[in-house]
């Protein structure tokens, strides 16, 4: 062999010696991290699928000897919350659809319209208003019970003038309506975050084209940003349907009896103290108030990370 060949051919591959080693560890600790973490799933499946009797006096880990569906029927429709209320979690999770979608639809479009604004119409001190907003991102929900509380109860007091002038209290100081107005409020620091992240990498050029062939302020919104904002959207309905969905502090706290979201109802259920404490019918109960935000990971899982990720690095 020439000095040649030894100068143009390339150096030979050296096989990956611990190629397969390494991918064995990973697959390995990857399968026990889920092994670790659907423990808990499995055990709730199987108690809430057992007779009380199974539960009490067998392995939690053991297969229901007699599948029923039995505690499942009585959480939703039967049991016992708090120390009167025998009608189940059913009123509850319906509670928390009604608090839920309006407040994740309004705080992600404000906080799309937000994000629109403070990268595309950008205004003296855009960066300061920004700033503040994320700030408010910082703020722990127990700071701001209290001037919460004295808002919406202004809010009621106006809602008891509309009923004696107009018959109609306009969605004033109802419980639900508050929850939404508490969630909105508290949510649009994260999802003008989210957006104007988003946007920032969003080419200016198609704006400003837009501009000039005379397209208004809400024509460009929502003809060239919002269809092109699929990924983000998704982001942040995810966040924002997991935040309040999960929500207790705000929940007990605005809102009572009737009126409770389904967390509030599901720790009445688990901290009943009349009578014996059917861990089937808790189990069920539970599965049931994390069935939705279960839903939608599933629905938009793999476009979470992927929105989360579409506005971090600028080409």
């Amino acid at each position: 062999m020439s000095a040649a060949d030894l100068i143009t051919s390339p150096p030979a591959r050296e096989p990956a010696r611990h190629s397969n080693l390494t991918r064995v560890v990973i697959y390995g600790l990857l399968l026990l991290f889920a092994f670790v973490y659907l423990i808990p799933l499995v055990v709730m499946v199987m108690t809430s699928l057992k007779p009380l009797d199974e539960v009490t006096g067998g392995n939690m880990f053991a297969l229901p000897h007699h599948l029923t569906f039995d505690p499942w029927v009585q959480a939703w429709g039967e049991a016992r919350i708090g120390v009167s209320d025998t009608a189940g979690i059913a009123g509850y999770f319906w509670n928390s659809i009604k608090m839920v979608v309006p407040a994740v639809a309004i705080s992600t479009m404000l906080g799309a319209l937000n994000g629109y604004v403070l990268t595309k119409w950008r205004f003296p001190g855009h960066k300061l208003v920004f700033g503040m907003m994320l700030f408010a991102c910082f703020i722990p929900f127990q700071s701001v019970i209290i001037p919460m509380a004295v808002i919406l109860g202004y809010l009621g007091e106006i809602g008891n003038s509309l009923i004696d002038a107009t018959g109609y209290a306009f969605g004033f100081g109802n419980p639900t309506v508050n929850l939404v107005i508490v969630h909105v409020i508290y949510g649009l620091g994260f999802t003008t975050l989210f957006f104007r992240n988003y946007y920032e990498a969003f080419p200016t050029e198609l704006v400003k084209a837009a501009q000039i062939d005379g397209a208004s302020f809400f024509q460009i919104f929502r003809r060239i940003l919002l269809p092109n904002s699929t990924p983000i959207i998704i982001v942040t309905v995810i966040y924002q349907f997991t935040n309040i969905w999960n929500d207790f502090l705000f929940g007990s706290t605005f809102a009572a009896g009737d009126s409770s979201p389904m967390t509030v109802a599901l720790n009445n259920l688990v901290n009943t103290s009349t009578g014996i404490v059917e861990y089937n019918v808790n189990m069920a109960a539970a599965i049931i108030a994390a069935g939705p935000t279960l839903f939608v990971y599933i629905v938009g899982g793999r476009y979470f990370v992927r929105g989360l990720m579409a506005g971090a690095v600028k080409g």
